[in-house]
């Protein structure tokens, strides 16, 4: 039934009731959650809220990725890229001048890594003592020691392992992977993030945004402590009755608003939301609910141990997600000593014990629990930092950012296992052998979910965008990386 023709729309009535203030709102509102002019400007209705078409021609080899943000910058000389020529010349000036951040590093002088390196695992990686948990998977870890980035700053750089680019405002992994996959669970959203209940990380919410992609693929914020998701709940108890009657009434607006303006994609993008938070007051608090765990698993995550409790938590509620179909999880390192808790520039012995006591633990538990469940096949593991760090000295014990070589893990989805990838140079400064940048590693994580990286776009004011920006960053699917026959060039570890 049309509406009325003599009766105002909500919209109309915002831009005439009180000299236009509550379209001010709307409009601030409808920004907020992505929606500027121009943000579908080509986009059909449907696809700019659905999977777009033609981005799935790859078979999958996985289906959900979780993504371990290790913000501050772990260093590679002292977890996971032993460099005997740098303790063997500690104390000399480098004879390359590195490129430096902040002061304290103009010495050039060589810093020497202060934990013993193991052979672990069948495979021999060689781990550092410090993690000896994470050692104790290495043969499910896939470790690319060639890893380099754009920006030896931490917000340009986050922004950078987290959307592809060190500008802020484009959309993340997690929302690139949503658009192009949707979700298997309909009443839980299908990227979530669980922060440090004590803060937010480095650079905050940038880090799991929707960008100019629709909001319903923006990170939704779970908390391992209280209410699993902010807001949720009325904070005032309704009549019984009340809150039922509330909704129907806004059905019956949004049917007539989306009658009289129906190809705005904005009103139903936010009703999905809306329905989405209707269903998870139901289905999260069950999700979560770890009484259901076993005294066995709470161990082998640290949950009961003051040390791993808090990140070991949300692992545990990680695996649970990744259980009931959430596409992508985004975990973040605790936020203890700092926002930015691998940053270490004042000792470097001290400071990675710090967060690796913490981290440590759980990561292996993580990856051991979802193999003991037959879903490691299924689900990319993904442990990284932002950058790495110097193999120079800054103030005696400490190192400054490395944007030039890097380190990080994956597992699982149809990676490699027990293999080691590229080399940085006898210091660890520069990565030297089979280099990986980081439009890279997103090409390859996205062909193992099935996606086409050069395919997988969205028009936004004009220009077809994509997660790699092909055509800028020459991003490549890194087949050495993968355990797939028909991309295995590599070899099966460093010696």
């Amino acid at each position: 039934m049309r509406p009325d023709p003599h009766c105002l729309s909500r919209r109309q009535m915002l831009q005439t009731a009180g000299m236009g203030f509550g379209a001010l709102a709307l409009g601030h509102l409808l920004r907020t959650d992505g929606y500027a002019a121009g943000a579908a400007s080509s986009q059909s209705h449907a696809s700019s809220l659905e999977r777009p078409a033609s981005s799935t021609a790859i078979p999958p080899r996985a289906t959900a990725v979780i993504m371990l943000m290790q913000n501050g910058g772990p260093s590679q000389m002292e977890l996971f890229d032993p460099k005997h020529e740098l303790n063997r010349r500690a104390g000399e000036v480098h004879h390359d001048k590195v490129e430096m951040f902040q002061p304290g590093s103009e010495a050039n002088k060589l810093l020497a890594c202060p934990f013993r390196f193991e052979r672990r695992g069948q495979c021999g990686m060689e781990l550092s003592e410090v993690i000896p948990h994470i050692g104790s998977v290495a043969d499910d870890l896939c470790l690319v020691r060639s890893m380099h980035t754009a920006h030896n700053n931490h917000t340009e750089s986050l922004v950078m392992i987290t959307s592809g680019k060190i500008f802020p405002g484009r959309p993340t992994l997690g929302a690139w992977v949503c658009y192009g996959l949707g979700t298997e669970n309909q009443n839980l959203p299908g990227y979530i993030v669980l922060r440090d209940p004590e803060g937010y990380p480095g650079t905050g919410a940038t880090l799991w945004q929707n960008g100019w992609l629709p909001a319903i693929y923006r990170g939704t914020e779970f908390s391992a402590s209280g209410p699993p998701v902010p807001n949720l709940r009325p904070t005032v108890e309704l009549p019984q009755g009340a809150r039922e009657d509330d909704l129907a009434f806004l059905a019956r607006l949004n049917a007539r608003h989306r009658a009289d303006y129906p190809s705005e994609s904005a009103l139903d993008a936010r009703i999905r939301n809306y329905e989405l938070a209707a269903r998870m007051q139901l289905a999260a608090g069950d999700a979560l609910d770890l009484s259901r765990e076993t005294d066995a698993t709470r161990k082998l995550y640290g949950v009961d141990d003051a040390t791993t409790a808090n990140y070991g938590l949300r692992l545990l509620m990680t695996r649970r997600l990744i259980e009931l179909g959430v596409r992508f999880v985004q975990v973040f390192a605790p936020v203890k000593p700092g926002p930015n808790p691998w940053d270490a520039h004042g000792n470097v012995k001290t400071e990675n014990e710090k967060i690796a006591a913490q981290t440590d633990l759980p990561t292996a538990a993580l990856i051991r629990d979802l193999k003991q469940r037959g879903l490691l096949d299924s689900t990319i593991v993904l442990w990284t930092g932002e950058f790495g760090r110097l193999p120079v000295s800054q103030n005696g014990s400490g190192r400054d950012h490395n944007r030039n070589g890097f380190s990080l893990l994956l597992a699982g989805g149809g990676f490699k296992a027990g293999y080691v990838h590229g080399a940085t140079d006898d210091v660890g400064y520069r990565a030297v052998e089979s280099p990986v940048s980081v439009p890279d590693l997103f090409a390859t994580i996205l062909y193992q979910l099935g996606l086409d990286h050069t395919r997988l776009v969205y028009t936004h004011q004009g220009r077809e965008e994509s997660l790699t920006d092909v055509a800028v960053s020459r991003a490549r699917v890194v087949g050495e990386l993968l355990a797939d026959a028909s991309h295995d060039s590599g070899k099966a570890i460093d010696g």
